[in-house]
């Protein structure tokens, strides 16, 4: 009998270990920090919601789906009660109560919160009871629900023993607890954090979902450039690329233990401008801020070749757009059409507005964020020489380049804004309105431009509940914005995903690639049915 249950045991471990996947996948940034409220960036916040989760979810086309609450009711106007999920525990077998839901709120609410605008866009979170939670907001807010999806719940007992119960000041340098360790009720774990070297998440055994997929460990390595994360998929070190580079595509789907999954992002590629300050930093011009004027806005502009950078520099990879939502969605035909690429337009327009040789202006991009960032702004800057603006091109890595933003150390700049979220509202009110520090908004108005109408039209869209009386206030912002070009839209990305052929994965429009949605099977061949 001992002997027999001795191979039972056997032959289930093997089975297990047969069943059991690991999954190493790359990109070229990193994970900026594992503070779930600290940093608001695409990668980090799919980092956050793995380990974390949030109220509400979203599923594989982007819709709303319960998460750590189960339903939710608008009790009127300004408030909404969640009857949280039961019986849900944190990966180190705490117990979830709306104790951790109101902690979690509130800190996302704190001043070095990078998600502070939407969390103030909850309300003032209230205990019912273990298992039930109202949002009390000030004024209306139309797209509550979606707003619920950004924030991340912490454990708020871990939280007071670490000391982390505020988020962390990333542009500050500050260092905490949990920029390295975290504590959540998602259906993964942080086990390993090593920053620019790798991120390791194992299965939560406390998670209350189901895993669709097969993997129970998953491990993230940041691989900056583009020729060595190509090489180390086609050696298997690694099993999947978040962003192939472009020029490797043809060479990857040749291969037969290879495949590639593509898809238009919810994100908006377009250029900034300092139009705040007297005189601008990194410039030629002394005693003047070239930018402050429209006509100069507008000649950078014309002067760019979108369909050369669409072809050229993104290799087919981009969706031209004279917009400046995340999502076609949430915008117009008329608000989608483009300034016509008119250098010579763009001279006179330089020349009236009292600049008939150009100048010289610093443009600060990204290096490791988005597709081809760093030659996407090489390219504009080889465009903007022609008409005479002479651009002295400096890029950086994500995690000195984002701080660098938030200090406005900057005159000229490369931004994407995107996610799940279709609605317009995530584009007005954090980088189109002026910054109000009280709410937070206008936090990602790194121009620091103010147009009192253009507010006025974001502020009332953010609270109409009527649908037809929120889409034109929407609108009417978007053409306020266009007509004074306070950024050049250049396009939405399209993503490709490279993996190996055994790999099945949801290709999602937000580009999160969600770890339990992820099987890997024996061997890499590409199936049949890829």
């Amino acid at each position: 009998m001992r002997r027999l249950l001795a191979t039972i045991v056997l032959c289930g471990a093997v089975a297990s270990a047969a069943h059991a996947r690991s999954f190493t996948w790359a990109s070229q940034g990193d994970v900026q920090t594992s503070d779930p409220h600290s940093q608001n960036e695409g990668l980090t916040n799919l980092f956050s919601q793995e380990v974390y989760g949030t109220l509400v979810m979203r599923d594989k086309q982007l819709g709303l789906a319960p998460g750590l609450a189960v339903s939710w009711t608008r009790v009127n106007d300004t408030t909404w009660r969640f009857a949280l999920r039961q019986g849900v525990k944190f990966s180190d077998g705490t117990p979830f109560t709306a104790d951790d839901v109101v902690f979690s709120i509130e800190r996302a609410q704190h001043e070095h919160s990078q998600l502070r605008q939407y969390a103030n866009l909850l309300g003032r979170p209230r205990r019912i009871d273990d298992y039930t939670v109202e949002l009390v907001q000030q004024n209306p807010n139309p797209i509550l629900l979606e707003h619920a999806t950004t924030i991340y719940i912490m454990s708020k007992s871990w939280s007071v023993k670490h000391k982390v119960e505020s988020p962390l000041d990333y542009k500050s340098g500050q260092d905490s607890y949990a920029a390295q360790h975290a504590m959540g009720a998602g259906p993964w774990m942080l086990v390993l954090r090593q920053p620019d070297v790798k991120t390791v998440l194992r299965r939560n055994p406390h998670w209350w979902g189901k895993f669709e997929g097969n993997l129970t460990e998953i491990t993230y390595r940041p691989i900056k450039s583009d020729a060595t994360r190509t090489a180390a998929l086609f050696s298997g070190q690694v099993d999947f690329v978040l962003d192939p580079p472009p020029q490797d595509i043809v060479r990857i789907k040749a291969q037969p233990d290879l495949k590639v999954v593509e898809g238009t992002e919810n994100r908006v590629i377009f250029l900034g401008f300092d139009q705040h300050r007297d005189e601008l930093l990194y410039s030629s011009v002394k005693g003047r801020n070239p930018f402050k004027d429209p006509r100069v806005r507008q000649a950078v502009y014309q002067a760019i070749d979108i369909e050369a950078l669409r072809t050229k520099t993104m290799r087919g990879l981009a969706a031209p757009t004279g917009g400046i939502t995340p999502s076609i969605v949430a915008s117009t035909p008329e608000i989608e059409k483009r300034l016509p690429y008119d250098p010579a337009r763009a001279k006179r327009l330089l020349a009236e507005a009292g600049y008939p040789k150009g100048f010289e202006v610093g443009l600060h991009c990204p290096n490791n964020r988005y597709i081809k960032d760093e030659e996407l702004c090489a390219a504009v800057a080889a465009m903007l020489a022609r008409v005479g603006i002479q651009v002295k091109l400096s890029t950086q890595p994500r995690a000195t380049y984002f701080p660098r933003l938030e200090k406005y150390d900057t005159s000229f700049y490369l931004l994407g804004w995107g996610g799940a979220v279709t609605d317009a509202q995530v584009m007005l009110s954090p980088v189109l309105r002026s910054y109000d520090k009280a709410t937070g908004q206008g936090s990602y108005n790194y121009g620091r431009y103010s147009n009192a109408k253009l507010d006025a039209l974001i502020d009332a869209a953010a609270q109409e509940m009527n649908p037809e009386k929120r889409r034109e206030l929407i609108r009417q912002a978007l053409a306020e914005h266009n007509a004074n070009v306070y950024h050049v839209p250049l396009h939405r990305q399209v993503i490709p995903w490279a993996m190996r052929g055994n790999v099945q994965v949801v290709h999602r429009a937000d580009n999160w690639l969600i770890g339990e949605w992820i099987s890997i099977g024996d061997n890499g061949r590409r199936s049949k049915a890829d």
